[in-house]
Parts: structure tokens; sequence; C-alpha cells
């Protein structure tokens, strides 16, 4: 291989894995890697069609508030420059039946809006599983030469990733490790340590929980993960169980949307939410060095969660789901195709990395935060939005800058630069609507392309990037280690608000957004950063 090309193939990083295997490549190792191109300019364009998804959003949560003013409005008008006596009189010249008959519409009314709106979903608690220190990265993989182990080195000194990540111990085998019973093993490893923690953590019982979903892309056995944790922890014979597989590492935030669904049709019910990946399973064993690059970023990461819908729990519980928001984009060939899986030269499977990876990753994360601003974002944002964006849609300079090549504007100079001031939509400030920023570590370029769109401060990106430096890319697990580092920096108050998002293969981006219901005022003693969160945050 040329210098040149070597060269092409330092500047790539990962940015997901996992895609939906079938057939014979099912169960296959499969990882995820992008030419190291920046994300899409979030100010260029913005589609008007999911903003109007946003406020439908709103829209159809807040028509019964929305109604509360009109009804004390016309109330007001109609007795409010009446006497007490003079309002008594007018109900007693009603007939009676009418008065009964009102009253009971009344209570039918309320009765209704409480029982058909959603029950509240608390976040209990959650764990994130912390390896042993000896499944430290080893220096030496047992698989690959010289060549191959430089390449790494000089790929993970640009990563943004520490020395104190984990991997599982199998990898520095010469042997074969993506067999079933590696992965089993690595499963459960993760899967009980997250799991003994959470419910030490929460004090519930394994057989009070009423639903239970787990999702791991790459490796899905037959008994799945969820059977494997039901037979583990003796849970009950008429739990709910799911097993999300091939959703890259956006699949934890859609694993809270399908608990939160399963609670709103179960009353007074636990949910537990597992999120992880294998990455011993996973572990690729060829000579491509664009396939080799995922095994840098990569580890060992587990995530637990305990969701609950009963109302009593409203006292203790950490967190309350407020917001769930999904963009799938898999209608759209390029991004179907941005990430798939076949084979190299020597028939080790992996996976094609698309040139548009990033260019479809930032139309995907653009569409979903379009959609969420909407409803989160306070009046004064979005108002200074749509008046950007309706003198952006109906400004002659703005259609004219948006036709104009690249060429012709630099030679117009400062005119093309004010014209395309008025082709750029206003981007609303994200951090009146939030306090805290849990964003996938997928790589040091894509967080930094991140905070540069969003126009976010090194503070608001500590924790993605210090988890990206501590832990890696733990896949979809990630962003709780990042909510474990707020809360071992006791930053978490009552009242803040967290968005997390993630995206993966598909190509998918998601966010959840939640409200802290109490401040964190002290790590817990299983906290996966209290013995090293006094060193963070450092420079990457």
């Amino acid at each position: 291989m040329s210098r040149s090309s070597e060269q092409d193939l330092l500047s790539t990083e990962i940015v997901n894995r996992g895609i939906e295997p079938s057939g014979p490549n099912a169960g296959s190792p499969t990882f995820s890697v992008r030419v190291r191109r920046r994300l899409p300019d979030f100010l260029q364009s913005v589609n008007l069609k999911y903003v109007k998804l946003g406020y439908h959003y709103l829209i159809n949560h807040a028509v019964y508030l929305a109604t509360i003013p009109v009804l004390v409005l016309v109330f007001s008008a109609e007795v409010g420059s009446l006497s007490r006596e003079e309002i008594w009189k007018k109900l007693w010249d009603y007939d009676i039946a009418t008065v009964i008959g009102f009253f009971g519409v009344f209570v039918l009314t309320v009765c209704v809006y409480f029982m058909s709106r959603p029950r509240s979903v608390y976040l209990i608690d959650f764990a994130c599983f912390k390896p042993s220190d000896e499944l430290k990265v080893p220096r030496k993989s047992g698989k690959f030469d010289e060549e191959i182990l430089g390449f790494k080195k000089r790929i993970l000194q640009a990563s943004g990733i520490g020395d104190e990540t984990y991997v599982p111990r199998s990898i520095s085998s010469s042997e074969n490790t993506t067999t079933m019973k590696e992965g089993r093993e690595e499963a459960s490893m993760m899967i009980f340590g997250a799991l003994d923690e959470l419910f030490e953590k929460t004090r519930v019982k394994p057989k009070d929980v009423g639903v239970l979903v787990v999702n791991c892309s790459i490796f899905n056995p037959t008994p799945s993960l969820s059977a494997m944790v039901i037979n583990h922890y003796k849970m009950r014979g008429n739990i709910l169980s799911y097993n999300l597989g091939g959703m890259g590492c956006s699949a934890g935030i859609i694993a809270v949307d399908l608990a939160r669904d399963m609670l709103q049709s179960n009353p007074n019910s636990y949910a537990v939410v597992v999120s992880t990946e294998m990455v011993g399973y996973n572990w690729y064993v060829g000579r491509d060095k664009s396939m080799v690059i995922p095994n840098c970023f990569f580890r060992m990461g587990c995530s637990a969660v305990m969701l609950s819908n009963r109302r009593r729990d409203f006292r203790h519980a950490k967190y309350r789901l407020e917001h769930i928001v999904r963009t799938h984009k898999a209608a759209d060939d390029r991004s179907f195709r941005s990430v798939y899986q076949e084979e190299d030269e020597q028939g080790f499977k992996g996976l094609k990395i698309s040139r548009d990876l990033m260019e479809v990753g930032g139309e995907a994360l653009k569409t979903n935060i379009t959609t969420l601003g909407p409803l989160v974002l306070p009046f004064s944002e979005q108002l200074l939005f749509f008046v950007a964006l309706i003198r952006r849609t109906f400004s002659p300079a703005a259609k004219t800058t948006t036709t104009s090549s690249s060429a012709t504007a630099k030679i117009n100079g400062a005119k093309s630069s004010s014209s395309s001031d008025l082709s750029k939509p206003y981007i609303p400030d994200y951090k009146l609507a939030f306090e805290h920023f849990c964003f996938h570590a997928a790589s040091k370029a894509v967080l930094e392309e991140l905070q540069k769109n969003l126009g976010l401060s090194d503070e608001n990106m500590e924790a993605s990037k210090m988890t990206l430096h501590r832990f890696g890319n733990t896949s979809s697990s990630g962003i709780w280690y990042e909510l474990a580092y707020m809360e071992a920096k006791e930053s978490v108050r009552r009242g803040d608000r967290v968005w997390q998002i993630a995206f993966g293969s598909g190509f998918k981006c998601n966010s959840v957004v939640w409200k802290a219901m109490r401040k964190v005022k002290k790590p817990a003693r299983n906290n996966p950063w209290v013995d090293c969160i006094n060193r963070y945050p450092v420079a990457l």
C-alpha cells in the first residue's frame, strides 16, 4: 500500500456500527468507518416540512391546555361584572336539570382528559458497567503484524481516546474470537454486571419488572439476549420482553421509546432497558486497513435503565421522560447504503462505507433537531427562527445566492457575502432549551463538528468528549456513561433538562429529552467515574 493511500486511511474515523444483518451474513463481525469529511453546514438549509412536523407534535399534546385560557376568558366575560347576589340569582333562574346536566358534562370532560393523557414515565436510576482493570486495552493483539499495529497506533494518537478503555481478553489471543461461546461470555459479563448494579441501586426485585428491552446490534444468538436475562434472574412468566438487533448506535433511544409505549398500555409497571454491544465478537481480523479502524474506536460498555409509570415513584425518581423524536432516512437509497455489510478480498465480513456517509448523517441530524425544536425551544427563539426562515424563503437576494455558483461568490466578494447572510436561516440557541448535552461519542471529529454547527461551548461538550477519552465508543450505551459523568461532577440540579442524541446505520438519528426531578448531590459508589472524576476534564 502506498504512503498516500495510507494517509487517506489515517484520515478516516468511526461514526457508527451495526446494520440489520440477514441471510448468510447474520451474526458476522461488522463495523463502520467513515472518510473524514465535515458535516453539512446546518446554516445552509432547513427544511420547512420538518419544522411543521415538530409543531404537529406540539399541538397534539397542547390542545387541552390551550382550551383552558379560553374557557376562563369566556367565564370571566359572562360573570365577571356581576355581584355575588346576582350570580346566585342567575344560577337559580336555570332549570335544575340543566345545571346538573352541565355539571355532569364538565365532570365527564375532566375525567376523559385525565384518563386519556399519557402517563408520566420516570427514570428511577441507571447503571453503567465498568470492566475490571485487567481488561484495559493491551498494547498488542495476537492477530496483527507490526505494520497493522503501527497503523493502529497512528490512528489512536489522533482519535481522542485515552489508554484506559476496555476490551475483552479474547482479542489478545491468536485464536478466533468470533464464536458464539465468546459472544455469550462477553454478553453475560457486561449485561449481568450492569443489571446487578441496577437492581441494587433501585431495590427493585427482578420478578417485579413487567417490561424488558435488550438491544445489541450485531450479536443476536438464539435464544435471545433478553431470554438469557430472564433465565438468569428467573423473571416472571408474563413479562413483556423484546430483543432489538441490527439497529446500530442509536438503538438505545429506540429501546427507551419501545419501553415507554409498553408502559403506556401497562399501568403500575417497571421497565428495564439494556443497551450493549459485543466488541470481541465483532473484532475484525483481516488486513484491510479501512476495516481495522473500527477496532481502534469501539470498546466494551453496557448500560441498564429502570423506568416506571407508577405515580408514587415521582418522589424518588431521578428524571422524567419529556420527549422522544426519531428520524429514519432508509427510504433514501444513499442513506440506506451508506453503511453496507459485505466481505473483503479475503472473505472476512465487514462494512462498506459510502463517501456520502457524513453528508447523510448530517442530513439526518438536521432533520431530527429541526423537528425537536418546536417542542423544546422558548418562544423567543422560535420567533427569531421563523422570521429568518421567511426572509430567506421570499428574499430575491436569497434565491439568487442559492442558485449562484461558488466561483461567482468569490468574484462578487462582499456583495455575495451579504447576500449569503440573507440566505442563511437563524439557527436557534439550544443552550436556552437544555442545560446538559449527551451527544453520541462516535469520534473526536464528529463531536467537534457538532459543537461548531450548534454553537455549543466546551463545557456543553465536556461529558461527550471525556466519555470518548475514558471509555471510547461504547455504541448505544455511550450516552449513559455521559450522563453518569455529569452526575459524578454533581452538575445535575432539579429542573435541569438533559438532551441525549445518537445516530446509527440505516441511517437513523434519535433524540430523547429528560427533566431532572431532583439534584444528584453525590455520585453513587458504583458510578463508573467515581475513581477518576477528579482527573477530568483533560485535553484531548
